[in-house]
């Protein structure tokens, strides 16, 4: 855990609900979903495109 980096992020309950009841049998963690997301956002342009025009997110005192 030498190169980690611990921060803290707030996220939307019933996303995160939904989150842990869909990977309940799999082997997906928040902190796996987050680096893959952060990786392929730096690599990939269609995917940095892709969730820089997402707004499907009800908005609130976050930066969502």
């Amino acid at each position: 855990m030498k190169n980690t980096k611990l921060t803290s992020v707030k996220v939307l309950e019933h996303l995160y609900t939904r989150f842990k009841i869909d990977t309940v049998d799999k082997n997906m963690t928040l902190q796996k979903l987050t680096n893959r997301c952060i990786n392929l956002y730096l690599s990939d342009t269609s995917f940095r495109n892709k969730l820089e025009s997402h707004d499907d997110l009800i908005v609130s005192g976050s930066n969502l």
